[in-house]
């Protein structure tokens, strides 16, 4: 129970009394996930919740051929699948291990148990999932309205947030897949932001070299995707 209650893993648990985590503790599995592990497919039942302390997760909306584009991202300050404690079956979304990291993990029924068995995790959860809805609508309007260039920044800054390391391993191809655009489009962004010295990237990987520049190059989203996240916990 303590380490469940550590600064350093999920935020989401670790903000609960120990009351309420004793009715989640005993159900609760760590797992380590690599990159590219299927959490959650879209329109499929949901057997699981997860709590991640490290790496990051993706949302994704899934067309009919398969293809998705990024909708968030869930570090240890989130969950995944946390409604399903209110009955919900099926999940509206695809959800990808995108860096590599651990996660507790929790069936879907006992979970549910749990909300019923206590107020303050049920109310944790609907804060929680306000905050995810209104995230969501803010990655739509920045997808429509904000060029890649801005995009690809707020996505390196949120990423690096969740990691606690300014190394992250990612390839142009996956980004292509989750800005939703040509990776000739990611290649030509990276190598300008490479020049400006912000940036430095090798194969299936990113090093960001100076933080504050890459801020200034990003969308207001990064910042307000932030503070909406801190909301949470206040």
């Amino acid at each position: 129970m303590d380490q469940l209650l550590s600064p350093s893993r999920n935020r989401l648990l670790g903000v609960l009394p120990p009351n309420d985590i004793a009715l989640l503790a005993p159900d609760l599995e760590e797992m380590h996930f690599e990159q590219g592990a299927l959490l959650q497919e879209a329109d499929k039942p949901i057997e699981q919740v997860y709590f991640p302390s490290n790496g990051m997760i993706s949302l994704l909306a899934v067309m009919r051929d398969g293809k998705g584009v990024e909708t968030a991202t869930i570090g240890r300050e989130g969950a995944v699948n946390v409604m399903s404690g209110f009955g919900s079956r099926r999940s509206p979304s695809r959800a990808v291990m995108q860096v590599a990291g651990d996660a507790s993990q929790i069936t879907s029924a006992k979970f549910k148990a749990a909300v019923e068995n206590s107020a303050t995790i049920r109310d944790l959860v609907v804060r929680y999932n306000d905050v995810q809805m209104a995230l969501v609508q803010q990655t739509a309007g920045c997808n429509a309205l904000h060029d890649v260039e801005k995009r690809l920044c707020r996505w390196l800054l949120q990423t690096r947030d969740r990691c606690d390391s300014d190394s992250i391993p990612l390839t142009q191809e996956f980004l292509s897949e989750m800005l939703g655009v040509q990776r000739t489009s990611v290649t030509a962004i990276a190598s300008a932001l490479q020049t400006a010295g912000l940036i430095k990237y090798r194969r299936g990987r990113i090093d960001i070299i100076d933080r504050e520049g890459l801020e200034s190059r990003s969308c207001e989203c990064y910042e307000t995707v932030r503070l909406r996240n801190e909301e949470i916990f206040s």
